[in-house]
């Protein structure tokens, strides 16, 4: 009897295995991953699957009406016209990186926008002091969307000033995830909703703490104000990101607060996350707040967007294009770095070109196997010649890419297989030397506060570091 369940056991797992191998069409790796995973857990390898690996539906996924489509790919279509036509005009920067904005407007439909102003916050308490002064000017509307909403001080805080703003008859939205945001629930809002706030979950769970959809995770922090000014970047809401963590210490971060049209742009992108958190077919652009005066900002910038609703890996290919295009310098900061073979490939193929590659990631973990398969990638491009500093001074969270002191992206992406082809992600790419340079400036700035891990010092690590590293590694398709 025993051998007759654990040969149908056996079946059962080669037949789930099979469903998975040959009608999910996967990367390889992130499908040998999960094939060890059934292999060594029979049957409750699938059962986790279903809740951390599945495949999300991809045709139409937000529910755009064919009218919409086609307005979408008419305004595409006009601005590759616009675009060759700007190779023609004396915008030297525009020029150099037209092939890139091609690739970002064809693969993501994210349209380049010129008339933006840029300001750069690398600290928690002086973004979130811009917001809420921001918050209290509303006159009409105000969009919030956060990966991460915590129930402290800063998130009543937010709660309690959404409320007045709704009492005075602004219209306010909040979407957050509600894998990010475990310790939220719509009881915290009850006094906003009674007001007249709205507040959706993404992909809210069926009863917690199950969700099937707990891999796909709604990673964007955006807020838009009177369809006027928006902020897009890596901080979270919650008291951590102000430094009161003592695990973290310091929060540093990056987040950018913008005017002009691509503010229009990131509205766009929320309200497709609302309309679909919302399941309403009642939701139309027509409800939200759009600006339509030009501005006298001078940052060309385009917003691309990334997610599981997609077959091509926007944002990973992105910062692709950026690497193998850079002549000089290429400087990144994330707080972690487990990327795919194609994105190390790039920065090998940098690297051995002559390009100074720079990689900033955080000397204390969040997530252990995380960190350890950080250090695993990093240490890999020493041998290549890339500068790994490690950032002393608390946590470093920010998602940030410089190249050539020319273009530089902020946003949510982290570079992992999560934020390339699982989570839905959002940066912003800005062609302007200035803002580029202010970014490095920052890098420089952290550099001073971290440690260089040399090749010497990877290569004597101890033989438990090493262990850690190479379990971390295997499992990194996953993580």
């Amino acid at each position: 009897m025993v051998t007759l369940i654990l040969s149908l056991v056996m079946i059962i797992n080669i037949l789930l295995s099979a469903v998975f191998l040959f009608f999910e069409r996967r990367d390889i790796g992130y499908t040998w991953a999960w094939l060890m995973i059934f292999y060594f857990i029979p049957i409750l390898g699938f059962i986790v699957y279903l809740f951390l690996g599945r495949n999300l539906k991809k045709k139409n996924f937000y529910g755009l009406s064919a009218e919409e489509r086609n307005s979408l790919k008419l305004i595409v279509e006009n601005q590759l016209v616009t675009l060759k036509e700007q190779r023609k005009e004396n915008n030297p920067l525009l020029m150099k990186y037209a092939d890139l904005i091609q690739l970002n407007l064809t693969s993501s439909n994210a349209i380049l926008t010129n008339d933006n102003e840029i300001f750069i916050f690398d600290d928690g308490q002086e973004k979130f002091d811009s917001l809420f002064a921001d918050i209290k000017e509303a006159k009409k509307e105000i969009n919030i969307q956060y990966y991460i909403i915590q129930p402290d001080s800063l998130g009543k805080k937010l709660r309690d000033e959404l409320t007045i703003k709704a009492k005075e008859g602004v219209k306010v939205r909040v979407l957050y995830d509600e894998i990010g945001s475990k310790k939220l629930s719509l009881k915290f809002f009850r006094e906003l909703i009674s007001a007249g706030g709205e507040v959706e979950v993404f992909f809210p769970s069926l009863i917690r703490p199950l969700n099937f959809r707990m891999n796909n995770r709604n990673h964007r922090k955006l807020c838009i104000i009177d369809g006027e000014i928006a902020y897009i970047g890596g901080f979270n809401l919650g008291n951590e990101y102000l430094g009161m963590d003592k695990k973290f210490g310091y929060w540093r971060d990056t987040h950018f607060k913008m005017h002009g049209d691509a503010v229009n742009h990131i509205q766009g992108r929320f309200i497709l996350d609302w309309k679909h958190a919302s399941k309403s077919d009642q939701v139309s652009y027509e409800q939200f707040s759009f600006n339509t005066a030009k501005l006298d900002g001078s940052s060309p910038v385009q917003i691309v967007s990334s997610g599981p609703n997609s077959q091509v890996e926007h944002l990973k290919n992105m910062y692709i294009k950026l690497i193998v295009n850079a002549k000089k310098s290429v400087y990144i900061q994330t707080p972690y770095f487990i990327p795919d073979s194609t994105f190390m490939d790039a920065c090998k193929i940098a690297l051995l070109s002559g390009v100074d590659l720079r990689i900033m990631i955080p000397n204390k973990p969040d997530h252990p196997f995380v960190y350890w398969a950080t250090w695993a990638y990093a240490g890999e491009l020493l041998d290549y010649g890339a500068k790994i500093l490690l950032y002393d001074n608390g946590f470093l969270h920010a998602k940030t890419i410089v190249v050539d002191e020319e273009v530089a992206s902020v946003g949510t992406m982290n570079i992992d297989s999560r934020s390339f082809r699982l989570n839905f992600e959002v940066n912003a790419i800005v062609y302007d030397e200035r803002v580029a340079k202010q970014l490095q400036e920052l890098f420089h700035q952290d550099s001073q506060l971290s440690t260089e891990l040399t090749s010497d010092r990877y290569r004597n690590r101890s033989l438990i570091i090493k262990f850690k590293e190479g379990i971390s590694r295997l499992l990194s398709p996953i993580l």
